[in-house]
């Protein structure tokens, strides 16, 4: 009976071996280096769509479409300016 008690004691002093500090350390590290790779991965792709942005906006610039604004629409006048224009006699003169 005492082999018993003695090997299941072992086995539980095995299992806790496993679980320190350290191995946390070197997870809270490599999650770090991990988050570390992804932010320059992101800011590379970021600093690549600037440029593509840039490129873009000059394209647009040098095509003479950046200023480009909606066309004048003639203005409406109603019948009475019509009457005062035609009796002025500016009708003829557009």
């Amino acid at each position: 009976m005492v082999n018993e008690k003695e090997t299941v004691k072992e086995e539980q002093t095995t299992k806790d071996i496993g679980t320190g500090d350290k191995p946390k350390a070197t997870t809270l590290i490599d999650d770090a280096n991990t988050a570390a790779e992804r932010l320059e991965k992101a800011n590379e792709r970021m600093a690549e769509l600037i440029r593509q942005q840039q490129d873009l906006q000059a394209t647009i610039t040098l095509s003479g479409r950046a200023e480009m604004t909606e066309p004048e629409k003639p203005k409406e006048e109603d019948p009475v300016e019509y009457v005062k224009r035609a009796l002025k006699g500016e009708l003829l003169k557009k």
